[in-house]
């Protein structure tokens, strides 16, 4: 089958690092590690196991930090390649393991693509994170598993997309264990479904993250996962006041129709919602100004940038929290001292899992299903471009440079 996929090498590192900023070719073309190639098709690795036929399949924010290397390497042992990219995937059943009871031939489903215990092959054993349902932190993906794929045992990896054995979503076809598979319902077309993984993160982090009664809250950032968790604030019932920095005039009419109270750009607008809190400023004899009163009690940062995490510290009320959401990675320079001085919390927040929801125990995409059906908000706006699979480098450019290519979700449909 045909699919992108992406290696990781030391001189790769180097010349991307290097040489990335003046040439798109050590990034996307040629002299990077990405390539559209032929490779074998995917086989069941179990009686409980899925092949499935990619319909869409989105690009992230954390594909286009890992393909251009400005991840930080920490992550780095929790992955394997060369590897098939893509984790935001709609699919549509091919083949079914004989062990199977969760999905059928011919359906559509999205792929929750964190690997847990399970999925790796071990059958009396859970890890802690597994155990609580939060796949996207389990403690073995490091690790060999004992599932045997293609006669070795499984490599280590944290999720499909970044996985040397198990491709992911910018291919044509891969492989799946059945708990990994959420059903779509027929009202909701391939561009809404495809969204269902972003759409996730934002429902995750929301409903372990929420304002409470009459507060306000910030929500930094204009992209996917910025409007991911503004629609999520929105759909799961948040009433209250909710100001959104955005920077383009798209991104804007976007999160007004999401529900925004109020959408500000970054620098003396932002600021202007912050003294309308009842914030004063101060001047120090260095730097910036600071600000004493008022304040945000919730921020949501979506960016995870030193200048979006700055600001997160400084608009944060006393004994606020600020969520990040954002793919933060090395941080210099960070000035830390309103994280004590104020009393803040800062939560990070990974992926999706088991959440607690009306009365129930749903897994996020469960949540995120039955929110898309009850809300009709405009999501189906989100995706603004899709590209066939031998366009891949024209949709990685489309979705890292959204100034110019107006892009908010770039798709993939091989």
């Amino acid at each position: 089958m045909r699919a992108v996929t992406f290696d990781v090498s030391v001189p790769r590192y180097l010349l991307t690092k290097s040489l990335g900023r003046y040439s798109s070719a050590f990034t996307y073309g040629a002299l990077s590690g990405l390539q559209l190639r032929d490779v074998p098709e995917p086989t069941l690795p179990g009686p409980d196991w899925v092949r499935l036929e990619v319909i869409l399949a989105g690009i992230c924010g954390s594909d286009i930090g890992n393909i251009t290397y400005s991840a930080s390497p920490i992550m780095e042992p929790f992955g394997s390649f060369p590897a098939v990219l893509g984790h935001e995937i709609l699919a549509r059943v091919a083949e079914v393991g004989s062990e199977v009871t969760r999905v059928q031939v011919g359906e559509r489903v999205v792929v929750e693509p964190t690997l847990s215990c399970t999925v790796r092959g071990y059958k009396d054993y859970r890890c802690p994170s597994c155990e609580m349902g939060r796949h996207g932190t389990c403690e073995q993906a490091g690790e060999e598993g004992p599932l045997q794929v293609a006669g070795a045992p499984m490599s280590p990896g944290t999720t499909i997309g970044y996985h040397r054995d198990l491709p992911g979503g910018w291919g044509e076809t891969l492989v799946a264990h059945e708990t990994q598979l959420f059903s779509v319902p027929d009202e909701l077309d391939d561009r809404t479904a495809v969204l269902t993984e972003p759409l996730a993160i934002g429902i995750h982090a929301v409903l372990n993250a929420a304002p409470r009664r009459g507060e306000p809250a910030l929500v930094i950032g204009s992209g996917p996962i910025a409007m991911a968790t503004l629609w999520a604030l929105r759909s799961l019932g948040f009433g209250g006041d909710l100001v959104v920095q955005a920077k383009r005039k798209k991104e804007v009419d976007l999160a007004m129709a999401l529900g925004a109270s109020q959408v500000v750009h970054p620098g003396m607008e932002a600021r202007q919602a912050l003294i309308h809190t009842g914030a004063m400023a101060y001047q120090p004899l260095a730097g910036p100004e600071v600000y004493s009163g008022g304040g945000f009690p919730l921020i949501y940062d979506c960016v995870g940038s030193p200048a979006s995490l700055d600001q997160a510290l400084r608009f944060a009320s006393p004994r606020g929290r600020i969520v990040v959401l954002g793919c933060s990675a090395q941080i210099r320079k960070l000035d830390l001292t309103l994280l004590w001085a104020r009393e803040l919390r800062v939560q990070g927040f990974l992926c999706y899992g088991r959440e607690d929801w009306d009365g129930n125990e749903l897994h996020t995409f469960e949540v995120t299903r039955e929110l898309l059906l009850r809300k009709p908000l405009p999501i189906d706006r989100f995706v603004t471009h899709i590209f066939p699979l031998d366009q891949y480098q024209e949709a990685l450019k489309a979705a890292a440079n959204r100034r110019r290519s107006g892009a908010m979700k770039v798709v993939l449909q091989p």
